[in-house]
């Protein structure tokens, strides 16, 4: 057991350099699906009002359960005919691609509440770009989970036991809440900070006891019948997640974020009311069973939500809790990484909702 961990151990240092210590893998990839929204979305902009985009390359990050955006190509297709070429890089989570954006290797990126948090605190220059919506859907994809002949019934029934998850991702928080809902604190388990890509293979092998995890390892692992799910992170007092991006390359590009954020929201909406034509266009590329990936959409929450107030004060909430626990090495002040309301109505296309 302690050797399969010590293989595959790579924690996250949660000082201020810590971020900038994980290795980031990119992969620069291209493809070709296409979608009748895809279709729909190739309209005409006009080339005067995006004369004032100062970059010919938008250099876009992904993880495994995001790519709907880089399969359909939506922006490709929007963008290209206004000279500005997509390219994309792969990430094993939040965390690897919040050290990219810090270390200029990418512009854009989605990822959980708590990945830019640690960003912040590690000295990224970032900024919020718009929010994830959040539905009755959302937290279903994320589970603490056991082997199924786990004696453990709850999440009162991991104390002492090794849990593996990612830290200073979304899981991090997840977990921490639900330690305290039970009376327990972060130091009542045994952490291993793997990312999930990394854990997926140990957990299906019968070699991690406790795994916090998300789509698409966790519908997987639930699909081969090596999950029992102890736990969702449905209801979750979480405000969910964001793209973020590299906060002088969104300042000096308003038009350019106002067209990826319009079709980026237009094509998630597309696939919340298509599921099965949307299963066909990812799985060449996730190579998942088209049950698995059945599973993976049904609960998926779709569309984006403008960045206001409110929500700066529940993510600074969050910045907070991570500070009260000790995990961060100073305050975080998420108002730093904010636009002004005139910025954001630049980049905020009318269309994008306010919840």
């Amino acid at each position: 057991m302690t050797r399969i961990f010590n293989t595959r151990r790579r924690f996250i240092q949660l000082g201020t350099a810590g971020l900038l210590g994980l290795s980031t893998a990119l992969v620069i990839s291209s493809c070709n699906s296409t979608t009748p929204q895809a279709e729909k979305s190739n309209t005409t902009t006009n080339v005067s009002a995006t004369s004032s985009i100062k970059t010919k390359v938008l250099r876009m990050g992904y993880q495994q359960a995001g790519d709907l955006v880089r399969v359909t190509e939506v922006l490709e297709k929007r963008l290209e005919p206004l000279g500005i070429k997509v390219e994309w890089a792969q990430f094993a989570q939040g965390p690897q691609l919040m050290e990219a954006m810090n270390v200029g290797k990418i512009d854009l990126g989605s990822v959980g509440e708590t990945p830019p948090i640690f960003a912040q605190a590690a000295g990224a220059d970032i900024v919020y770009v718009v929010g994830s919506r959040r539905t009755e859907k959302t937290g279903r994809s994320s589970a603490i989970a056991v082997p199924p002949d786990s004696p453990i019934k709850s999440v009162k029934d991991i104390k002492g036991q090794k849990v593996v998850f990612q830290k200073a991702s979304a899981s991090h928080y997840f977990i921490l809440r639900e330690l305290e809902n039970v009376g327990l604190k972060l130091k009542d388990i045994q952490v291993l900070s793997i990312p999930n890509v990394e854990a997926s293979s140990a957990f299906l092998e019968g070699k991690i006891p406790v795994w916090v995890s998300g789509d698409p390892h966790l519908a997987r692992a639930e699909k081969l019948g090596k999950a029992r799910i102890i736990k969702t992170a449905q209801g979750l007092d979480t405000p969910g997640g964001y793209y973020i991006g590299n906060k002088q390359f969104t300042i000096d590009n308003p038009e350019l974020l106002r067209i990826v954020i319009e079709e980026i929201d237009k094509i998630q909406r597309w696939a919340e009311a298509h599921p099965k034509e949307t299963a066909k266009l990812i799985i060449p590329y996730q190579k998942l069973d088209p049950e698995v990936m059945d599973l993976v959409l049904s609960r998926r929450s779709y569309g984006l939500r403008a960045i206001s107030p409110e929500l700066i004060k529940d993510q600074q909430r969050v910045a907070d809790y991570f500070y009260k626990n000790g995990l961060l090495p100073k305050p975080v002040n998420i108002q730093a990484a904010v636009l002004t309301p005139e910025q954001y109505a630049a980049i905020t296309p009318a269309t994008i909702s306010q919840k």
